[in-house]
């Protein structure tokens, strides 16, 4: 019999079949003897292509995290603002460059956040990307670029793993040798880099970013709660409407995210005015 034109198998075959697996089942369900039933193929005809079962995860995860978008960190420049003054060593590590030796200071507003009373606020992210952009602060569009670049790309990342959640756990372990998550991570980095940010806190921003995103996509807080009344009444009277948060899970957990995203994006504009007054001695690059 003549051998067929195409191989039976191919990288990025097997990829997508595990990936499938996993998000019908889990992590837990995928081996290689049983992707190979499902591909209906021998259990040694895959290693061809995939060495071991951590390879296979390795490669499922980094296809799930290809799709995240880190494209705003490509146009992120620093604006005229001069060095970090009164940080040791921030300014003398290349990434950040030349500058005046005046330091500007973004004045940051405090706008209230109102998200209305509990279960019935409107969530969709739509509605909170908007309460988020209200909350503003005096930085020119160049200045506050790095926050839009944060907030998209938070955005798009818990999208994507909210497309497949079972990868998460994996995902939480770290990046490894994953190509897709190494670009996301370097172009994060560069980015904040690019845009003025000492390279160490350029790392912790990263760090803290990533915690947010997987800590939300970990798992639903609305979820949580069971849906029967009697397990509250008259023993947790703070929790008299905690029923009823599962009815809502989805609008909870997508509000949860924005208010933790503003939170934290408000926070670096005023750690980065502290930076730029010298308000934080001691931080290095």
């Amino acid at each position: 019999m003549a051998r067929p034109r195409t191989p039976l198998l191919s990288r990025d075959g097997i990829v997508a079949a595990a990936l499938a697996l996993v998000d019908a089942e889990g992590l837990e369900a995928l081996s290689t003897r049983r992707l190979a039933a499902e591909l209906g193929v021998s259990g040694p005809s895959l290693y061809n292509h995939v060495a071991t079962k951590d390879e296979l995860i390795d490669a499922v995860v980094d296809c799930v995290v290809a799709a995240v978008d880190v494209s705003a960190f490509a146009g992120l420049v620093r604006s005229d603002v001069g060095e970090l003054g009164g940080i040791g060593g921030i300014g003398g590590i290349g990434a950040i460059g030349d500058s005046h030796e005046t330091a500007a200071r973004l004045e940051v507003s405090q706008g209230a956040n109102q998200l209305g009373d509990g279960i019935r606020a409107p969530a969709n992210v739509a509605a909170n990307a908007a309460v988020n952009a209200a909350v503003t602060t005096s930085a020119t569009g160049e200045e506050s670029a790095w926050r839009e670049a944060l907030a998209t790309w938070a955005r798009s990342y818990r999208e994507v793993l909210a497309a497949h959640p079972n990868v998460v756990p994996a995902l939480a372990r770290g990046s490894g040798r994953r190509p897709a998550q190494l670009r996301i991570a370097d172009a994060v980095f560069g980015g904040l880099v690019d845009a003025g940010w000492p390279r160490r806190e350029a790392t912790s921003i990263g760090a803290l970013m990533r915690s947010l995103v997987i800590g939300s996509a970990l798992g639903s807080f609305a979820a949580g709660f069971p849906a029967d009344a009697s397990v509250y009444a008259g023993v947790y009277p703070h929790l008299n409407q905690a029923h009823l948060l599962a009815e809502h899970q989805r609008e909870i957990d997508d509000r949860a995210f924005e208010v933790g995203l503003t939170a934290v994006l408000d926070g670096l504009e005023m750690r980065l005015a502290a930076l730029r007054a010298g308000e934080l001695g001691g931080t290095r690059g």
